[in-house]
């Protein structure tokens, strides 16, 4: 079979309407390419399969959550967002991220954390403050997952998440919550576009999970250039009050 598919050909191989398929890669759920004047749709065979058989996996293995909505910063947000959020000092790299985790953790959802060094440190000295939060419990029950950075690469980044997500809906959890520290993913990758376009194809698991990721931007390690670069890559964060994420 051809390396690309045409809208029709990629309805075929999925079993599903091109409808479904314009919608989807509209959506930002299939990654696409345009070509020709008359920018005609050509999907990649492999980005098709993985598609097809997460979504599949995913539909089989999670229960509708027990609520449609999770709080971060006093607003409701729908299950399977994916937002930026931009910090210029420690206080605020904490203000929204450890109320989130804190409600994910009393209310017993799987929270996972990339974060490394001191600025780890600083989340887990803030949450075992927290009220209500059992930080020891939390962390030898898997409720609190610690990782330095997810891989080196978008196809490693991404088969990572998958993973972590599948492994936590098949213990019976209906709610996956998020925080990344960027600043310190950046460095695992090759570079700072590397680490966009993986920002970029994140958009595309977030919505076949149940998980509301926050992606923080400490903006004393990025340049401008960055910043906008990443808010163009989380085009969920437009849909919400922006101002609550400039911390």
């Amino acid at each position: 079979m051809q390396d690309e598919l045409s809208t029709r050909e990629a309805a075929e191989l999925l079993g599903v309407s091109e409808a479904s398929i314009r919608r989807w890669s509209d959506e930002g759920l299939l990654p696409v390419r345009r070509i020709g004047r008359r920018l005609e749709r050509r999907f990649s065979e492999e980005d098709l399969r993985r598609f097809g058989h997460t979504g599949r996996l995913a539909g089989r293995t999670a229960r509708p959550p027990s609520s449609p909505t999770v709080q971060v910063g006093g607003l409701s947000l729908a299950i399977g967002t994916h937002l930026s959020a931009f910090y210029g000092s420690d206080a605020g790299r904490l203000r929204l991220s450890v109320p989130f985790f804190a409600d994910g953790l009393i209310a017993e959802e799987p929270c996972f954390l990339v974060a490394q060094g001191g600025v780890l440190d600083s989340y887990l000295g803030a949450l075992k403050a927290a009220a209500g939060v059992d930080l020891q419990r939390a962390i030898e029950s898997r409720l609190l997952i610690t990782a330095a950075t997810p891989g080196s690469t978008v196809k490693d980044s991404l088969a990572f998440w998958e993973q972590a997500f599948l492994g936590a809906l098949r213990s019976g959890h209906r709610v996956l919550r998020v925080v990344g520290e960027m600043a310190g993913v950046r460095d695992r990758f090759s570079s700072e576009d590397e680490m966009i376009a993986f920002e970029v194809a994140f958009n595309v698991i977030s919505k076949r999970f149940p998980v509301v990721a926050v992606c923080q931007y400490d903006v004393r390690e990025f340049t401008g250039q960055v910043v906008l670069e990443a808010l163009k890559a989380h085009p969920d964060s437009f849909e919400v009050s922006l101002g609550r994420f400039l911390n």
